[in-house]
């Protein structure tokens, strides 16, 4: 299965496409949202997403203990609160669209809300992602998979029947869906990745794609998936390592993005099958059956009179036991190949 996005092609048999995820990592300011966007462009990204929300369209501005985060690294924290100051505002989002243009770089979106949904239609927006905590709105996810264009949708959290009830609803409008592993803990402990799970969706899901959300605060377990076989790689991004945001504690920065698109460029080469007649020069440097002196007509081949020696010329070294004893139809100088129209039957 391949799912095209303009002119970019994602499937088993292509590099894993990288997926910068701006989120909150602009801090509220438009000219970091913008620079991001730009330097993600410049330092490999192949998609950059962002999130389309403004606090109305996840949660109600309420203080009971409810609407409090209890644990992780935003502890504590208002959730109307959090998400006023993690936004993207509705109204950054076309220089962002902008400027992905200008980079030849496609830019989509997270939508939230059926409004958020609506105003990236408006952009032209050609791909987009359901989260992993919004894999079980039914309702916002047909009305995305309604516009009809690919979907990546993340499954942290997700049962295999929760992640089949939102396939279902896309399905009912169009099958370009990338299924993501993800596990929804920031950040992500290394040994609670759980990259194993990508080959069961693997076997579960076979008529769709399989990528991977990244949010450990390195780029090692995206390295480690592409030999498991994945098409999409997303990692939260940052401008560098002093910027304090929500998101920080697991972004990669510029030089890690270049290095994580190497990585799957490289690495997807060498897994690729074998290509026909690479190795042909090398076989050249086999061995072959050469007369070790002079050897008369009508005499035998001996362990005396013949050795195997590089390169292959004549017959193959293999072929040292088959022809002892054999006798030689013409006489045949000491250092000359032999060749089967040499010998007598």
């Amino acid at each position: 299965m391949i799912v095209k996005i303009k002119n970019k092609k994602i499937g088993y048999n292509f590099p894993p496409i990288i997926i910068a995820e701006i989120s909150s990592n602009h801090n509220g300011n438009k000219k970091k949202f913008l620079e991001l966007i730009k330097s993600a462009c410049l330092n490999g990204a192949d998609f950059i997403k962002i999130q389309t929300y403004e606090p109305k369209d996840i949660t109600l501005k309420r203080s009971e203990g409810q609407f409090y985060i209890q644990k992780g690294i935003w502890k504590n924290k208002n959730l109307w609160n959090l998400y006023k100051k993690a936004c993207t505002p509705f109204s950054w989002h076309a220089e962002a669209f902008k400027i992905a243009k200008k980079y030849k770089k496609t830019i989509f979106s997270t939508p939230f809300s059926l409004r958020g949904v609506d105003l990236l239609e408006s952009l032209g927006c050609q791909l987009y992602k359901i989260a992993s905590f919004e894999i079980t709105d039914l309702k916002l996810i047909r009305y995305i998979a309604s516009k009809k264009k690919p979907i990546i949708i993340s499954t942290g959290m997700a049962s295999v029947i929760e992640i089949k009830k939102a396939i279902n609803e896309i399905k009912k409008y169009h099958k370009k869906i990338i299924i993501m592993h993800c596990v929804s803990s920031y950040p992500t402990k290394l040994e609670n990745i759980n990259l194993n799970r990508i080959k069961k969706l693997r076997r579960i899901y076979k008529n769709y794609l399989i990528g991977l959300s990244d949010h450990t605060n390195d780029i090692i377990s995206s390295i480690a998936s592409i030999p498991i076989g994945v098409v999409a790689i997303e990692k939260h991004f940052k401008l560098n390592d002093k910027i304090r945001t929500p998101d920080s504690l697991f972004s990669i920065t510029p030089e890690q993005l270049k290095i994580l698109k190497l990585n799957t460029v490289n690495l997807h080469k060498s897994f690729k099958k074998k290509q026909k007649n690479v190795e042909n020069i090398s076989k050249k440097l086999r061995r072959s059956i050469y007369a070790k002196k002079n050897i008369k007509k009508n005499h035998k081949l001996t362990s005396d009179n013949i050795e195997t020696l590089r390169p292959f010329i004549g017959i193959c070294a293999s072929k040292y036991f088959t022809v002892l004893n054999k006798k030689t139809k013409i006489d045949i100088k000491s250092g000359q190949p032999i060749f089967n129209n040499m010998l007598k039957n």
